[in-house]
């Protein structure tokens, strides 16, 4: 569902905040720092937790860089759920009513976040599975590849609704279909991998791609995320890109200096360009009967279908009447096909010189004069 802005509240709560900016520390402390209901969306990719035990070799013998930083090891499962519901708990508190929390893991750990989730009530929107298109494979043969990671993006809470979802953005995304929970995209490879010296400047980099996607549609231009684990800033990178605003909070000064400069590279989209296909349901509505009292449908005038089958009167009220019943253009609509349902907009159509126009064509006008 879209959400409106509005509010002095909202806005001097957002005035506080300190946008497009990195904030060392660590990531409850900065949080419990912020204004409460503040931020539009949270993106997190918490520690994992992987409990490796040893290096792992390739069948060459070279050594996998995988994860062995020291921020990533917790003494226990215990330790790990401790830290968990302390973060998700801070986050809670500077999401806005309106807002969504995305978190990413992997299976060492996003069960455990699942539950978290779930027991500090927030409401679990969609579990994504991000496919990695290029996995890197499992070089001992011992279990199948490793080749998803699991996205859970919740509400607030089961009672908040007016989140953010562009849902006709997704669908113009992938080819006019209906975007689906499991994307598939590349790991980040090749110039896209920031280096210090000849090693990964970070472990467990995001690709933009994944970014862009998670940005897109659950965002508004001007929308305020949050990453608390910001790591190299790819969510800050791709939130400058597309006209949002970024908080990052990360305790490693190395991580900080390579996400600064790397923001500092990115050119921010133009205008037209951040512009993207808006939810109807975020759209005016718009009543059949104001087409008729602006004279776009005149009473009397005859609609039907794309296929010229079925037929219907327009009556001074903007209701339509065949065959003695009468209702409104979508129950009519469903009538005539004996149908559950009919949005009678795309159904109903006016025969002009020949040709029939669809009567969603003047409703397009109506709103366009009401958004402007």
């Amino acid at each position: 569902m879209p959400k409106t802005k509005s509010g002095s509240a909202k806005a001097c709560a957002k005035d506080q905040l300190p946008l497009n900016r990195i904030l060392q520390g660590d990531c409850i402390d900065v949080l419990n720092s912020l204004p409460e209901n503040s931020v539009d969306v949270i993106f997190a990719d918490p520690p994992y937790n992987m409990q490796l035990k040893e290096t792992l070799s390739r069948p060459d013998n070279s050594k996998v860089d995988g994860v062995h930083d020291a921020w990533d090891k917790f003494s226990s499962f215990s330790a790990y759920d401790h830290f968990t519901y302390d973060w998700l708990t801070a986050a809670k508190r500077v999401l806005k009513e309106t807002g969504t929390i995305w978190v990413i893991g992997s299976y060492h750990n996003i069960f455990r976040v699942g539950n978290a989730l779930q027991n500090l009530d927030y409401w679990i929107l969609n579990d994504i599975i991000w496919r990695k298109s290029n996995p890197m494979p499992n070089f001992r043969g011992t279990r199948f590849t490793n080749a998803h990671e699991t996205l859970i993006w919740a509400a607030k809470s089961a009672d908040k609704g007016g989140y953010t979802f562009n849902y006709d953005a997704m669908k113009a995304m992938n080819d006019d279909t209906q975007m689906r929970s499991d994307w598939v995209l590349p790991i980040c490879t090749g110039n896209e991998r920031l280096k210090v010296g000849n090693k990964k400047a970070h472990a467990t980099q995001k690709p933009e791609s994944l970014l862009y996607r998670v940005i897109m549609s659950s965002t508004q231009p001007g929308d305020v995320i949050l990453d608390p684990f910001f790591g190299t800033g790819t969510t800050g990178a791709v939130a400058k890109k597309l006209g949002r605003n970024y908080i990052g909070i990360e305790r490693e000064t190395g991580y900080i200096d390579v996400a600064r400069e790397r923001i500092a590279g990115v050119e921010p989209m133009k205008d037209h360009a951040i512009e993207f296909t808006q939810s109807k349901r975020s759209l005016p509505r718009v009543p059949f009967g104001s087409l008729i009292e602006r004279g776009m449908i005149k009473p009397g005038t005859t609609l039907m279908d794309a296929k010229r089958k079925h037929v219907a009167k327009v009556r001074s009220d903007g209701t339509l009447v065949t065959e003695g019943t009468t209702g409104s253009i979508h129950q009519i609509g469903a009538h005539v096909q004996g149908a559950p349902a009919c949005n009678g907009w795309t159904f109903w159509h006016v025969e002009q010189k020949g040709e029939l126009t669809s009567v969603d064509i003047y409703r397009q006008q109506v709103r366009a004069e009401m958004v402007n």
